[in-house]
Formats: structure tokens, C-alpha cells, sequence
């Protein structure tokens, strides 16, 4: 039943006469470490990639206002030049699902941009055109809309967000030429190059095919048969294990289980058989053992 609803909600999403954008992006911007600047440059920055994000279609899709994606785009600036209308500081975005059935919510994406540079000016208008990417700060932000939608619709349907996910490829790979870091190949195993060309990499497809199993097949069906659920949510981890053996060098499995620590111990600590949690326990620690503290949790 639960199935051929969400198969008329899909339907529904492709076809409905109403349009709405696919985001609904809260900005904050934290200015702390910056002294002696006027309010009006970053009051101006927040509001412009607010309207930026959320006004904008970036999909041939179709939502609802209520079913636009929650995400937040996090931002530090570290240093500000008015001379030269320059900013240094790093992005913590995240992209926050519901789960099926219930009024929990569930982190999609949880990735932190530590090279969020950029030029801007009080009354500069953001614009993107997907075939002229000439700024910094509105190609890094269509990027990681791009990556929000496409995790987003992998965890709805198996490789779902496939096109979507190779159009923020196609930015990191024109943005390169601005001569910014974060674009470049073998800079980073944490950049946004290594970001969206390892989830793509036909190693990671036991990543991407983790994402439907973890969260529609698994978290979904909470509500319905918690111990079945649980038993998928651990056949996801072994699609984790597999694409971590596939790629080891891809930061993608560890990134995952870092900011899903706290979910993964409130399922199976205290569930299913001692061999069952040992298992669970020996695939998060090969693959992060920095979270051993809440993985030792799974196994009491």
C-alpha cells in the first residue's frame, strides 16, 4: 500500500499544474571573527542567497510548497576585504528529509565546504545561467542546490537523481577555470570536485543504491515493521561496506557516518540479537573508527 502511494506521489510531483521551487533554504551567516565592518554588506549577502536559493525553479520537476526540500546553508566568514569586496569562510550545508509515517526528520546530506570564498557587493544581484558560470558565489551555491536535490530524489528512488547530480558536475567542471579553491582535481579528497565526481564513480553505485535502501526502504517502513525496517537499514550497511571497499579512498562512506552517527546507535543499540550488533559494529568502525565512542553504544 505504502508503495503504490508513493508511486501516485512521484506521479504526482512530475505532473501537477503547480509549480513551486524545489528548495526551502534557511541562510545564516555568522560574522563573528569579523570586527570593525558595517551590518549592511552581510545583512545584504544573507537576504541575496535566501532569495537566491529559494526563488529560483532548478529543476524541470514539480513540488508543492509543502514538499519542497528543507536545507540549511551555514556560513562563517573568517575574513572580510571592503577594498577588494572579499570574502574567506566555510559552509556547513545540510538537506533534512521527513520520514514516512511519522513527524521525525532525517539528515540526507551533511557536508562542510571549507573553501566558501567568494566576491560580493552590497546591491549585487545574484543570477545563474547553467551555461555561463563567471561567479564564484553563485556557482557554488547552484552547485550544492544540485547535490541537495539529487541525494534527495536518490533516497526516493533508486539512482533517482542521476541527471540532477551530473548537473552539479557539469559546475564544478566549468567553475574550475574561476581560479578558486575547491574545484580542482586531487586537492581535496573533501572538495566539491571529490564530492560530486566520487558519488558518481560506477565504484560508489553501492553508495548511491544505499541512499533508497537506507531511507525508503528502511526508514520509511519504521512506522509499519520497525524489525524489518531495522533488518534493511543494516543491508544498507553492507552496501556502505561494499562501497567502501570498492573506492577506499572516497571520503563519502566516512562523511556519511559522521553525521549519521547519532541515528545509527538510536536504531540498533539495544536491538536484535548480540552476534546482530556486532556485526553492525564492525562495519561502522572499519569504515570510521574516530566514531568508535558511539559505535561501542550499538553494542551494549
Amino acid at each position: 500500500m505504502m508503495r503504490t502511494l508513493f508511486s501516485f506521489f512521484i506521479a504526482f510531483i512530475l505532473t501537477a499544474n503547480v509549480q513551486a521551487q524545489e528548495l526551502n533554504a534557511k541562510v545564516s551567516i555568522n560574522r563573528q571573527q569579523v570586527s570593525n565592518t558595517k551590518s549592511g554588506v552581510f545583512e545584504a549577502l544573507e537576504q541575496s542567497i535566501t532569495r537566491f536559493l529559494n526563488e529560483r525553479q532548478w529543476t524541470q520537476m514539480q513540488f508543492r510548497e509543502i514538499e519542497r526540500i528543507q536545507c540549511t546553508f551555514n556560513i562563517t566568514i573568517d575574513t572580510y576585504n571592503e577594498s577588494d569586496n572579499s570574502f574567506k569562510g566555510s559552509l556547513l550545508v545540510a538537506g533534512i528529509r521527513p520520514v514516512w509515517g511519522s513527524s521525525y526528520t532525517t539528515t540526507v546530506i551533511s557536508m562542510n565546504d571549507k573553501d566558501f570564498n567568494f566576491n560580493f557587493q552590497e546591491f549585487d544581484q545574484l543570477e545563474w545561467r547553467d551555461d555561463q558560470v563567471d561567479n564564484n558565489l553563485t556557482a557554488m551555491l547552484a552547485y550544492w542546490a544540485y547535490v541537495i536535490i539529487g541525494m534527495d530524489m536518490d533516497s526516493m528512488a533508486p539512482m533517482g537523481g542521476t541527471d540532477i547530480l551530473r548537473l552539479a558536475q557539469d559546475v564544478c567542471n566549468n567553475a574550475e577555470s574561476l581560479g578558486f579553491s575547491g574545484w580542482k582535481a586531487f586537492d581535496d579528497t573533501k572538495n566539491r570536485y571529490a564530492i560530486i565526481n566520487d558519488y558518481l564513480d560506477g565504484a560508489m553505485e553501492p553508495f548511491r543504491q544505499m541512499q533508497y535502501t537506507y531511507y525508503r526502504s528502511g526508514l520509511d517502513q519504521m512506522s509499519e515493521n520497525t524489525e524489518q525496517a531495522r533488518n534493511t537499514i543494516a543491508e544498507s550497511l553492507n552496501q556502505l561496506k561494499e562501497a567502501r571497499e570498492a573506492k577506499s579512498l572516497s571520503s563519502l562512506p566516512q562523511i556519511f557516518t559522521d553525521y549519521k552517527r547519532d541515528e545509527l546507535v538510536s536504531i540498533f543499540s539495544g536491538q536484535g540479537s548480540s552476534k546482530e550488533r556486532e556485526s553492525i559494529y564492525d562495519i561502522l568502525f572499519s569504515i570510521n573508527p574516530s566514531q568508535n565512542t558511539y559505535w561501542e553504544k550499538i553494542k551494549q
